[in-house]
């Protein structure tokens, strides 16, 4: 495994939670996805996770890392569910990674959380490293998995990231257009890319 992978899994890793702390995140999470990170404030979380605010600086520190901690647990969820997609899925696998999108939309419904807090967050916050962490382990993925799939295509790296970006545009859309007709127009522009 790459440098880079490594340094993704550390940044992607979720630390271990007391209860307290994951009823914070899992009440969090909902609520940053519905209504937008800035638009939650902590009174809110705390309200709906049954704390007080002390326990949530306790438990986070700050509401900054508690949204870094909000992706990485929305990654691994994600990252979960993807790979036992692709352990029954047939070749070539990359239109599982499309599959698993379109299988995940009611709960991708606003969009991809990850593209939403990219243009929330700026530059320097701790959510954008965990955001480029979950992308580049996604598109790291397409390329594994067209390497062992189609050990054929000259360029897998150049086709990985046609994927990619076939992807990203296509959950993108999902989220302004509410349903998943250019999801399954950017899976099929795959299937014809990779067959």
């Amino acid at each position: 495994m790459g440098q880079s992978a490594i340094g993704h899994e550390e940044v992607l890793r979720v630390p271990d939670l007391t209860p307290g702390a994951r009823r914070i995140l899992d009440a969090s999470a909902d609520l940053f996805y519905r209504h937008g990170i800035h638009a939650v404030g902590v009174d809110a979380i705390a309200a709906a996770s049954g704390v007080t605010k002390r326990t949530l600086y306790d438990r986070f520190g700050s509401k900054d890392a508690l949204v870094a901690a909000y992706l990485r647990a929305r990654h691994a969820a994600w990252w979960d569910r993807l790979e036992e997609r692709l352990a029954s899925a047939p070749a070539p696998r990359v239109l599982a990674v499309f599959d698993a999108y379109a299988l995940d939309a009611p709960s991708i419904d606003r969009g991809c959380a990850f593209l939403n807090a990219a243009g929330e967050l700026p530059a320097g916050h701790p959510g954008q490293a965990v955001i480029r962490a979950h992308k580049a382990a996604v598109r790291s993925k397409l390329e594994e998995l067209l390497r062992v799939d189609r050990p054929d295509v000259t360029d897998p790296a150049a086709v990985a990231d046609h994927l990619f970006l076939l992807l990203e545009g296509g959950v993108a859309q999902r989220g302004i257009d509410g349903d998943g007709r250019m999801l399954a127009v950017a899976r099929e522009t795959a299937a014809r890319l990779v067959s």
